[in-house]
C-alpha cells in the first residue's frame, strides 16, 4: 500500500496534511467551485484559490493573456471577489469538501495582509494561507514585498501574528537571491513555502506596435519556467527547515517528481490545468504509477533524493 499523505505544515501546533502530495495553483484553477463540475476535486491534495484581497479588484486592463513558445504571459492583476464575499460565498462550499482549501492572499502594504489574514480566522472551510508576495502584474501589493528579506519578514510576521492557520509563503524568482528572502521567511516563522512564482516578462504585437498585454509587463509561467522552479527549490532545500511546494510548469507526473526529488514535500500544478482541467489529477496518477513501478512506499521516501 501506498502512502501518498504529506505534512505541509509539520512545525504548526495542529499541521495540515494533505492526502496526496498535488495541489492546484493559485490564479489557475478559481475558486475550485468552478471546477468541481468537471472533476473530482475530492481526490487533489489541496487547492489553493485564487488571489484574494481586502477589497473587490477588478484586475488589469485586457488583453491580460498571451501564449507564447513553452509558456503563457498572463496580467490578470489580481482579479477577484475580495475576503468578505469569500467568506460569505466561498468558504460555506469549501467546508462542505473534504479536499482542504488555502486561501492565496494579497495586500497593498503590511497591515492589509494582516487585515485580509485575520478576517479569515475561524472560518470553517479555509485550511491556510498562502500569502502571495510575488506577484509581478499589479501597480502595488505584489513583488515589492517580496524582494527585500526584512519586508518579506514583516509581512510573515503580521500573517502569524492574527492567525491560527498555517501559513505558506509564495516567493517571487524574480531577486537576486531567492535563498535570503526563504531563510528571512522561515526565520519569521513560515510553515512553509511556496516557490516559485512567475517569471516577470512581456510580449509585443509586432502588427500593432505594442505591447501584446493591455498591463505591458505580466508573469510567465508554464514549461518554459520549469528549470528555474527547479533549481530554486533545490537551493532552498539546502537552506531551511520548512517543507517547500514546486510550482512551475508541471505538466507531467515526471515533472512533478523533479521537484519532490530536488527536495519538494508537495506540488502545485498551475498553467497545464487552463489547457486540460484533469492535469492535476493525470500528474497524480501518474506518480502513483512511478512508486508502485519502483516499489517505492510513501512520497516521503523521495522528498530531496536527488540532493543525496
Amino acid at each position: 500500500m501506498i502512502d501518498f499523505s504529506v505534512q505541509i505544515a509539520p512545525s504548526h501546533p495542529y499541521g495540515l496534511l494533505l492526502a496526496n502530495p498535488v495541489m492546484t495553483a493559485a490564479g489557475t484553477f478559481g475558486y475550485g467551485i468552478e471546477y468541481s463540475q468537471l472533476i473530482d476535486i475530492q481526490r487533489l491534495g489541496a487547492i489553493v484559490c485564487k488571489g484574494t484581497t481586502l477589497k473587490p479588484r477588478e484586475g488589469n486592463p485586457q488583453p491580460r493573456l498571451v501564449e507564447t513558445t513553452c509558456g503563457v504571459l498572463n496580467s490578470v492583476g489580481l482579479e477577484n471577489v475580495g475576503v468578505d464575499v469569500l467568506i460569505r460565498e466561498k468558504a460555506p462550499v469549501w467546508a462542505k469538501w473534504r479536499v482542504p482549501v488555502i486561501v492565496n492572499i494579497a495586500g497593498e502594504n503590511v497591515d492589509e495582509y494582516a487585515e485580509v489574514a485575520a478576517k479569515m480566522e475561524g472560518v470553517a472551510g479555509i485550511s491556510g494561507i498562502e500569502v502571495n508576495i510575488s506577484c509581478p502584474n499589479v501597480a502595488s501589493g505584489g513583488m515589492e514585498f517580496g524582494t527585500s528579506p526584512k519586508v518579506a519578514a514583516s509581512v510573515t510576521s503580521a500573517v502569524k501574528a492574527v492567525s491560527s492557520l498555517p501559513v505558506i509563503v509564495k516567493l517571487s524568482p524574480n531577486v537576486t537571491d531567492i535563498g535570503e528572502i526563504a531563510l528571512a521567511v522561515s526565520d519569521a516563522g513560515a510553515d512553509a513555502i511556496t516557490l516559485i512564482n512567475t517569471v516577470r516578462g512581456m510580449a509585443v504585437d509586432v502588427n500593432k506596435r505594442q505591447p501584446s498585454l493591455g498591463n505591458t509587463i505580466g508573469g510567465l509561467s508554464g514549461p518554459a519556467i520549469k528549470p528555474i522552479a527547479v533549481y530554486a527549490v533545490y537551493k532552498v532545500a539546502g537552506i531551511v527547515n520548512i517543507p517547500i511546494i514546486g510550482c512551475g510548469g508541471i505538466n507531467c507526473a515526471s515533472d512533478a517528481l523533479e521537484f519532490i526529488m530536488a527536495g519538494a514535500s508537495a506540488v502545485q500544478v498551475g498553467t497545464a490545468s487552463l489547457a486540460n482541467p484533469q492535469a492535476a489529477l493525470d500528474v497524480l496518477e501518474g506518480i502513483g504509477q512511478f512508486m508502485e513501478r519502483e516499489n517505492i512506499r510513501g512520497v516521503k521516501d523521495i522528498v530531496g533524493i536527488a540532493r543525496k
